[in-house]
């Protein structure tokens, strides 16, 4: 039997149907009722569709009566109750304020918010229990991620802008207008504080037949040393020392290293 339901596209409607099918990032449901209603404007029946599709015929006529109804709006899911709420508006309002708010304006001590820690103190605050993904749900909705953090500065010296543009006119290879040459190189240097030396008890054991490396557990302190590096930005290569601390002295005797070697020593300029 043909369907009294006869499917006549616009060209917009058409195009917009096209897309769902082609498209790899459709979901299922869409692409099935798209091609629903492009077979059914091909004048294909409900019994050819449901079979080249594989599906029953009752989803075939479903939405081929939809779309002939509502056009393009009738092809999306109808609203649903759902389950009731189990929290009202207010444990949710609190939960958002508690994501505005940094944890130490709350005697928390805690640098970021995550879920589960909103959850513990809605339920300290508010005697409720709050699943982490409910709260994950709700500050997904006003697009709120207290977890995380980016770090900022403001710069107060009014010569920035001339002091940087020269640092990054050596990085983008030219200095006072012009190309840097061959022999011209340009070295950043930083230093990485704090760093525990330390060395195994016992030498470690080569693998051997069935048998992984062995490594000793047990190790000895050294103290805390400084590593100090330098780097060669257009070569890409690093030369750095390990020193005691850190100061003008340390950092001097890193200068004697790098400009005591090829090809800083004969360069023309470095930077």
């Amino acid at each position: 039997m043909s369907s009294p339901y006869l499917i006549v596209l616009s060209e917009v409607e058409d195009r917009v149907l096209a897309a769902r099918v082609a498209s790899g990032r459709t979901e299922y449901r869409d692409r099935l009722r798209a091609l629903i209603v492009l077979e059914a404007a091909h004048g294909e029946s409900n019994a050819a569709i449901a079979e080249a599709l594989n599906v029953c015929v009752d989803t075939v006529r479903t939405w081929r009566r939809r779309f002939a109804t509502d056009r393009l709006k009738g092809l999306k899911d109808r609203p649903r109750t759902g389950r009731p709420r189990v929290h009202g508006p207010g444990v949710r309002a609190e939960a958002v304020a508690l994501a505005c708010a940094l944890p130490a304006e709350n005697d928390v001590p805690l640098s970021r918010w995550s879920c589960p820690e909103i959850a513990r103190e809605l339920a300290a605050r508010c005697h409720v229990s709050v699943a982490a993904s409910s709260v994950r749900r709700w500050l997904a909705e006003d697009a709120l991620k207290p977890w995380q953090h980016r770090s900022w500065i403001s710069m107060r010296d009014p010569d920035f802008a001339v002091k940087a543009a020269a640092v990054l006119d050596l990085y983008a290879g030219t200095w006072h207008g012009k190309p840097l040459g061959e022999n011209d190189f340009v070295i950043c240097a930083d230093e990485k504080t704090s760093i525990q030396a330390r060395c195994r008890c016992h030498p470690s054991l080569p693998p051997g037949r069935a048998r992984a490396t062995r490594v000793e557990h047990d190790y000895r302190r050294g103290g805390a040393v400084a590593y100090l590096a330098a780097w060669d930005v257009r070569r890409g290569q690093v030369a750095g020392r390990c020193e005691n601390t850190t100061g003008i002295e340390p950092f001097s005797r890193l200068v004697d290293q790098v400009m005591t070697a090829e090809p800083y020593t004969s360069a023309d300029r470095v930077f």
